[in-house]
């Protein structure tokens, strides 16, 4: 069961730094969190992962203002 925190830790990074980097590209901002959210369920298919279309569009909010709030 532990190593499946590590698992999940290590996709929740990799996910957050793949957003951290679209998300400072220079795009508009809603292209960019379209890109995110279609990575995210791009990368939930081909790994079987179940997540809804709100639950990512909801990560990606959560990404978006952590970025905002750590650019201030």
């Amino acid at each position: 069961m532990k190593t499946l925190g590590y698992i999940g830790a290590f996709l929740g990074g990799a996910i957050a730094g793949t957003a951290l980097g679209i998300l400072l590209a220079p795009e508009k901002g809603s292209e960019t969190r379209t890109k995110i959210g279609d990575a995210v369920d791009d990368f939930c298919k081909k790994h079987n992962i179940r997540v809804s279309r709100k639950e990512v569009d909801d990560l990606v909010d959560d990404i978006k203002e952590a970025t905002d709030n750590a650019n201030d």
